[in-house]
């Protein structure tokens, strides 16, 4: 099984944030896949459906960001996944609007729901896509990533989150590297 998490924060007063851009990939997944990640299950909402020949676990965590490693070690435990069949989706400060960018390792950069997955998992060798959300140096960080979209940013954020979704629906059948390879570039 694959077990594919977006990370973000519940709540109405945070949809559509820069923060729960890995929300929003995965509410694009489910709908490519056309299921709801509705079942409440490991401090998450899950939804469990086939990408290929492949079972996969949607989740969107609902322990808020900062403790994101929660709810996806949870689901790690009770199925056994293998932490190369682990992808985690979520918003990075430090990539431009409109850009993703697909890692198999790496350090947290500075993400507390990073930080939190990396110390429950015990390794920072696992996949990951980053949805850019820029920053802005006269906006405080906080304020940014729990800030909306500007409009004249939305059409390139929009096909971010359309990309993300398409890397990680291919990463289900194809290895990541190969995945790495065909999204990194566009």
């Amino acid at each position: 099984m694959k077990l594919i998490v977006g990370l973000g924060n519940p709540g109405k007063e945070y949809e559509n944030t820069r923060h729960n851009s890995g929300f929003c990939v995965m509410d694009a997944i489910a709908k490519e896949c056309n299921v709801e990640i509705n079942q409440k299950k490991f401090k998450a909402l899950v939804a469990q459906t086939r990408i290929g020949k492949e079972s996969v676990l949607l989740m969107k965590p609902q322990t808020y960001m900062n403790l994101s490693g929660e709810a996806l070690i949870q689901a790690v435990n009770f199925y056994h996944i293998d932490i190369k069949d682990i992808l985690v989706i979520y918003d990075d400060l430090d990539l431009p609007v409109g850009k993703i960018r697909l890692r198999e390792k790496g350090s947290a950069g500075g993400q507390n729901g990073m930080k939190n997955i990396i110390q429950h998992l015990h390794t920072q060798e696992f996949n990951r896509i980053r949805v850019g959300i820029g920053k802005d140096a006269r906006v405080p960080v906080i304020d940014w990533v729990l800030g909306k979209i500007r409009k004249e940013e939305q059409e390139a954020y929009e096909q971010a989150i359309k990309q993300a979704c398409d890397a990680a629906i291919y990463s289900c059948s194809h290895s990541f590297i190969d995945t790495m390879s065909a999204y990194n570039k566009k």
